[in-house]
C-alpha cells in the first residue's frame, strides 16, 4: 500500500526555522511576507515547506502584498498544497490588512492634567453603585496608549493589584500611569487607603523607571486630584 503524502507542518521544522516562535520571540516585524503567510497555511506539502510555498504564491503576484490581495481563491486553489481552507485563511487576512489601511489612525487622547483625567473617565465610572480602580497607561507625550479598569468592589472599596498594574505597564511600553478611581458616596475627601495605595504603586512604579502623575477621585460632577492637592 502506497503511503500517503505528509506535509511539511510547521510543528515539525527546527526551532530556528519556526515562523510562529520566530514572532513570538523576535516581534512581527523580524518575520518576512512569506513567514507570515506560512504562519496563516500552517503547512506545506511532502515536497515543499510552507514558507517555500508561501514564496512561490508572493512570486506570482510580484512580491507585492496589494496585488496579492486581488488574487482570487480560486486562483490561489491552483497551488499545489493549498485547499478551500488555506485560500480563505490568505484571502481574510488581506482583507483585514486592506480595512486596516483605509481606517483612520485613532487619535489619542493626551492627559494635561487633572481635568483631562476627570473628562475622560467621568463617563465610565461617575455613575456607578460600586468602587472602580482604574489605570490611565501614558507615553512620554502623555498620551493615552491605554485605559483599563484593574479591579471592582462594593461600595465600601475595592483591591488593587500592583503586580498586575506594573507588567501591563512594561507590556504596553507606558513610561507613566495615573491612577483612578470613583466614590459612589461623593465624597471627595481621600481615604487612608486611597492615600496607602497610591504610596505603594508610586513606590513599586520607581523601581521600574515608570512615574506615576496623579491619582485621581471621580464622582459625578466633580473630582480630586492628589497632584493638585501636592499628595503626589
Amino acid at each position: 500500500m502506497q503511503q500517503k503524502p505528509s506535509s511539511f507542518s510547521i510543528k515539525d521544522w527546527s526551532d530556528d526555522d519556526k515562523p510562529r516562535e520566530k514572532l513570538v520571540q523576535k516581534g512581527r516585524a523580524a518575520l518576512s511576507n512569506a513567514e507570515l503567510i506560512a504562519i496563516l497555511i500552517g503547512s506545506g506539502t511532502k515536497n515543499e515547506t510552507a514558507v517555500a510555498l508561501s514564496k512561490r504564491i508572493l512570486s506570482s503576484a510580484n512580491n507585492n502584498l496589494n496585488e496579492l490581495g486581488r488574487v482570487s481563491l480560486k486562483q490561489l486553489m491552483k497551488f499545489k498544497g493549498i485547499g478551500e481552507a488555506k485560500a480563505v485563511s490568505i484571502a481574510a487576512a488581506m482583507e483585514i490588512g486592506r480595512r486596516r489601511q483605509n481606517e483612520k489612525a485613532v487619535s489619542k487622547a493626551q492627559i494635561s492634567g487633572s481635568k483631562a483625567v476627570f473628562n475622560l473617565l467621568q463617563p465610565l465610572i461617575a455613575d456607578l453603585p460600586h468602587e472602580e480602580f482604574w489605570i490611565v497607561y501614558l507615553n512620554n507625550s502623555n498620551k493615552v496608549i491605554h485605559k483599563a479598569q484593574l479591579s471592582k468592589g462594593g461600595i465600601t472599596g475595592t483591591l488593587v493589584d500592583i503586580r498586575l498594574v506594573m507588567k501591563q505597564a512594561l507590556e504596553f511600553g507606558a513610561v507613566s500611569l495615573v491612577l483612578a478611581h470613583n466614590h459612589p458616596s461623593g465624597t471627595l475627601k481621600p481615604s487612608e487607603a486611597d492615600k496607602k495605595i497610591t504610596k505603594k504603586l508610586q513606590k513599586a512604579s520607581e523601581a521600574l523607571d515608570i512615574r506615576v502623575l496623579d491619582h485621581v477621585i471621580i464622582t459625578q460632577n466633580n473630582y480630586y486630584s492628589f497632584a493638585d492637592n501636592n499628595l503626589i
